[in-house]
């Protein structure tokens, strides 16, 4: 349990929000199925539920964190489709698990973790593509 100041909780909150936002811009940008709302209110949401941990012993705390891995796993499961005979959404998925993530990081207090995890999300949103293309031309 732990004694966090309403201005520490709201500056988490409003991270949790621009967070969300910057990789929802990425998703959006590609015209994704989950943009700019979705991501900002996942990662709110992961880091509102990760802030009232901190009120609870460690085996509540635990076990609200898990549940968050679970119901992100159930929103991230309705983005994923068979179009095609190809798979979509997957990636998108795993972005939204990973903001959810993210979010939960960041209520904990873990700022750090928070900064580099976002950096790598979108250095793999934004990097990666293009080197997946060129692996699939030189097939």
């Amino acid at each position: 349990m732990t004694d966090t100041s309403l201005l520490e909780i709201g500056y988490r909150l409003i991270l949790g929000v621009i967070i969300g936002a910057i990789i929802g811009a990425e998703r959006s940008f590609f015209h994704k199925q989950a943009g700019l709302r979705t991501f900002s209110l996942t990662c709110l949401g992961a880091t509102l539920f990760s802030v009232i941990s901190l009120n609870f012993d460690t085996e509540g705390t635990a076990r609200l964190l898990a549940n968050i891995i679970v119901g992100i796993g159930f929103l991230g499961g309705g983005l994923i489709y068979f179009h095609q005979e190809k798979l979509q959404g997957v990636t998108t998925a795993a972005a939204l698990w990973v903001t959810a993530a993210i979010g939960t990081a960041i209520g904990q207090g873990y700022y750090f973790e928070t900064f580099i995890t976002s950096l790598l999300v979108l250095l793999i949103l934004s990097v990666l593509p293009s080197v997946e293309r060129r692996i699939a031309n030189e097939k």
